[in-house]
């Protein structure tokens, strides 16, 4: 099915979708993010809090995560909300509190950035620039993108469909930047009673089918329910994904942003026991 998938989509793609095809290049593409590798059977896996809230929270949860086995650290700085009443982050501050939790454990962060005029400042202090799913049809925010030296994380727009996420990814490679991750984070459907997004996991197969970039999974804001993480995290590795993004907190009842999402430390551990034993059949 993927190789017809394959060559029936490569055919009508050319011209349109040209640097991230598997027609452009038919070997997978491999991040480098620090000493991380995402991509080519190398499996990333990303925790860390929503939102950056103070110094001692983000080192405290580096250390437990990097325990549990996460290979990278998140955290935002700069958070893009639907309500201007919301918690905005801490900015520059924000930024500093990542590099101290990378200094203490050795753990390369992802942060992400909203707009270009704060992209030379997470830039600078970022190990992994992520563009976040409000931002994946921001083309000025692309075309930057396109221009930096550090990898991105992009992640698919909560409307989008797969041929608007290749493109987008397409603005940033078009820009001389190879180094993108893409990131399925769950797309608005009709039913939002049980689950914040619907996780679409066909996307993953036929991702890889397509092109050479890698893609991890992100089941926190897929799901929008702490209790949905583990088996939708699962099921993406399983599925073959190339990594997770998973929000941790060390106490979401009191999280300034998305706690009902968020893991607390014991089941990030235990979710991570879950995904090497998956890891070890496949």
């Amino acid at each position: 099915m993927l190789a017809v998938v394959k060559a029936e989509t490569a055919r009508k793609e050319m011209g349109k979708v040209q640097l991230v095809s598997r027609a452009f290049r038919s070997t997978d593409t491999v991040v480098e993010v620090g000493n991380c590798k995402i991509g080519g059977g190398n499996i990333v896996v990303i925790a860390g809090p929503c939102s950056v809230e103070s110094e001692k929270q983000m080192i405290h949860t580096a250390v437990l995560v990097k325990s549990f086995g996460a290979t990278m650290l998140r955290g935002g700085a700069y958070k893009p909300r639907t309500s201007p009443y919301s918690f905005q982050g801490l900015g520059k501050d924000g930024l500093k509190m990542l590099i101290r939790a990378r200094e203490e454990t050795g753990l390369p962060f992802v942060t992400e950035v909203i707009g270009v005029e704060t992209f030379d400042e997470v830039e600078e202090s970022a190990d992994l620039i992520q563009i976040g799913a409000r931002n994946m049809q921001n083309f000025p925010l692309l075309q930057r993108a396109g221009k930096s030296k550090k990898p991105i994380l992009l992640k698919r727009g909560m409307s989008a469909t797969l041929d608007e996420f290749l493109m987008a990814a397409e603005y940033i490679m078009a820009g001389g930047n190879p180094d993108i991750v893409l990131c399925e984070r769950g797309i608005r459907t009709f039913d939002t009673t049980y689950t914040r997004y619907t996780l679409d996991l066909s996307i993953i197969p036929v991702v890889k089918a397509l092109s050479h970039l890698p893609i991890i999974v992100d089941p926190s804001h897929a799901s929008g329910k702490w209790c949905l993480v583990e088996p939708l995290a699962k099921a993406a590795i399983a599925i073959g994904a190339d990594g997770l993004i998973i929000e941790v907190h060390h106490n979401p009842e009191r999280a300034l942003c998305d706690g009902d999402q968020s893991l607390k430390p014991g089941k990030f551990g235990r979710l991570m026991s879950s995904v090497q034993k998956i890891l070890a059949t496949v």
